[in-house]
């Protein structure tokens, strides 16, 4: 594939995720800027099972890996963990926020599970169901998030859930809906996601969708497409960058399902989570 090609695909589908994510869900397409992203390897005429595959992305380089090992910070007790959670929330409680965020009164989503727990989920920001109970991932996308869990023998107190952002992003041009977090919203909120990482020091990280992989990789040079199901790092803890359930309600797509499926259970094999066959025939059509 030539690499003109692969920098026109990999911009197309980035622009695309973009879009999907800002809640277009229909554009014009003409035929010839369909053609022009049909690369002759990739015609079904030359493929053995007639699929057309997007390439994986391999290991990035994260900015964020330019810091200590996650596991060289104190590893500390359970009730010491519950303590260090607990200043932390004060922390954020009492830390200056913008007036954008003052005026939209939206309360902490800070994060729920076990500080003990060896997976750890990072999702980008409440939304709405999430500001008004004040947990992490209550809402559709939460409930489709807890079949996943539950599909692999775990369960919500088991793992520990949190957002890069600790608030919902203002919605001040929407009567509904969320927002996808900016950059500089991401940075402003990603070192308290770090301090919990450090606290509860996860054995794995499930990124769930591009937002939650930028504030965890610091950037993301391609689109969680070719990103997902291929291991990163955050500061040596192995991450997995998957789609966001949200993603998953909105495209009911046997295959892309089947896909979050396979990420999780390389995350059980990393994990040594025992697969059953039953589990490896998961969303696989009869």
């Amino acid at each position: 594939m030539s690499g003109a090609y692969s920098q026109l695909l990999e911009a197309t589908i980035s622009h695309l995720e973009d879009l999907k994510q800002k809640g277009v869900h229909y554009i014009d397409v003409s035929p010839e800027s369909v053609n022009a992203l049909i690369e002759p390897v990739l015609r079904k005429s030359d493929s053995a099972d007639g699929e057309i595959r997007i390439p994986p992305q391999s290991v990035i380089h994260s900015s964020r890996e330019d810091g200590p090992s996650i596991y060289d910070s104190q590893r500390l007790s359970s009730a010491d963990k519950v303590s260090a959670m607990d200043q932390l929330r004060d922390e954020i409680l009492s830390s200056n926020k913008s007036p954008e965020l003052l005026a939209s009164g939206a309360n902490l989503v800070f994060g729920v599970g076990s500080v003990d727990a060896d997976l750890m989920f990072v999702g980008e920001a409440p939304g709405e169901d999430e500001d008004r109970e004040g947990e992490p991932f209550v809402g559709k996308a939460g409930q489709l998030l807890m079949k996943i869990i539950q599909a692999t023998g775990l369960d919500r107190k088991k793992v520990y859930i949190a957002n890069v952002l600790k608030y919902r992003p203002d919605t001040p041009s929407k009567s509904f809906g969320n927002r996808k977090p900016r950059k500089d919203e991401i940075e402003t909120w990603f070192p308290f996601l770090m301090r919990q990482i450090e606290i509860i020091q996860p054995k794995v990280i499930v990124g769930l969708g591009a937002t939650a992989l930028e504030g965890l990789l610091g950037h993301m040079p391609t689109g969680i497409t070719r990103l997902r199901g291929n291991w990163q790092s955050y500061r040596s803890v192995p991450v997995m960058p998957t789609f966001h359930p949200s993603y998953l309600l909105r495209n009911q797509s046997w295959a892309v399902k089947r896909q979050v499926w396979e990420d999780m259970m390389q995350v059980m094999e990393r994990l040594n989570i025992p697969i059953s066959e039953k589990q490896r025939g998961f969303f696989l059509r009869k």
